[in-house]
C-alpha cells in the first residue's frame, strides 16, 4: 500500500530535512552513520514512506535534538503513523490530497465545470464518476460512490473545515445526469449554502475574462501556522501540488479576485435556486 502522507506527516518531514541540514550534513552522511541507505533517508524527508518511531529516535539521537522539540517531534512520527479511514480506499485515491483536506481548516476551490466533490449529491457524483472516470464496470463506479461518502462525512464533523467554493454559472445549467438530477444538487447545493461554514459564489455569465480561466484549483489551508498552504490541480495526466510560497501566493490572488468577480454569497444563493426551480 503506498503511503499518503498527512499534512503532519509532511511537517515532520520538513523538519527532519532542517535538523540535517543545520548540522550541515549530507543525505549520505547521514545514511552511513544511521546504516541506512541514502535513498531511505530522502524519501524520509519527502514525506515518501511512512516513518517508524524508533528510526525517528535515532534521527533525534544523531543530532542531538533535546526536549520538549524532541517530544513534539516524537508525536509528530507517532500521529504520521496513523493510518486514516482513505487508507481502506487505497484503491481509489491515488495522491495525497484527501489526507490533507482531512486536516484543512479552510478549503477554498474554483471550478468552472463542476460542483465540488464534497458538495456533490450520490445521484450527480455516480454521472461525474462514471464519465469522468470512464469507468464501465458498475462495481467500480460504486466503489468510488462510497469512498465519496465516506470522504464528505468531514463535513459533519464538530470541527469541520470552512469551505468557500466559487464556480461558473455554466454548472447551474449543464444536466449532468439529467434535469432531475441536476435540480437536486442544486437544491442540496443551496441548503449546504445555508450553513455558516460553507459559502457558495456563482461566477455569471455577464463576467468577461476573468482569473480562472486557466482552469480549476483548490487551496487547502491548515491551523497551525507551521503547516503552509497548498495548492493542488487534479488533472487526467495527474495530480499537481503547488507548495512554494510565491505560488502560492499566486494562487491565493486568483482566487480573491475569482471571488470578487462573483455574485455576492446571498445572489448566488438566490440564482441557485432559481436555477433549480428551471431544471425541475
Amino acid at each position: 500500500m503506498s503511503y499518503r502522507p498527512t499534512v503532519r506527516g509532511r511537517r515532520l518531514a520538513r523538519e527532519l530535512r532542517t535538523l540535517r541540514e543545520k548540522r550541515n550534513l549530507t543525505l549520505q552522511e547521514v545514511a552511513d552513520r544511521l546504516s541506512m541507505s541514502r535513498a531511505t533517508v530522502s524519501r524520509l524527508e519527502t514525506a515518501q514512506t511512512r516513518p517508524k518511531a524508533e528510526d525517528i529516535d535515532r534521527f533525534l539521537d544523531l543530532y542531538g535534538v533535546p526536549s520538549p522539540e524532541r517530544d513534539a517531534l516524537s508525536n509528530l512520527a507517532n500521529a504520521a503513523q496513523r493510518r486514516g479511514w482513505w487508507t481502506a480506499y487505497s484503491d481509489v485515491f491515488t495522491g495525497s490530497y484527501v489526507a490533507m483536506e482531512h486536516e484543512a481548516s479552510l478549503i477554498r476551490t474554483w471550478d468552472p465545470q463542476l460542483v465540488h466533490g464534497l458538495l456533490q449529491t450520490e445521484d450527480y457524483a455516480r454521472a461525474v464518476i462514471t464519465a469522468g472516470r470512464m469507468l464501465p464496470n458498475p462495481e467500480d463506479v460504486e466503489r468510488r460512490l462510497a469512498a465519496r461518502r465516506t470522504r464528505q462525512a468531514l463535513l459533519d464533523q464538530a470541527e469541520a473545515p470552512r469551505v468557500h467554493m466559487v464556480v461558473d454559472e455554466a454548472v447551474l445549467h449543464r444536466p449532468i445526469g439529467g434535469r432531475e438530477v441536476l435540480a437536486e444538487q442544486l437544491r442540496h447545493l443551496a441548503r449546504l449554502a445555508e450553513r455558516d461554514r460553507i459559502t457558495v459564489q456563482i461566477l455569471p455569465f455577464t463576467v468577461r475574462e476573468h482569473a480562472g480561466l486557466d482552469g480549476r484549483f483548490t487551496i487547502l489551508s491548515f491551523p497551525d501556522p507551521a503547516d503552509p498552504d497548498i495548492a493542488y490541480v487534479e488533472g487526467t495526466m495527474g495530480d499537481v501540488y503547488v507548495e512554494s510560497i510565491a505560488e502560492i501566493a499566486s494562487h491565493g490572488e486568483r482566487f480573491q479576485r475569482i471571488a470578487e468577480a462573483a455574485l455576492p454569497p446571498e445572489e448566488s444563493a438566490r440564482l441557485v435556486a432559481d436555477s433549480a426551480r428551471r431544471a425541475s
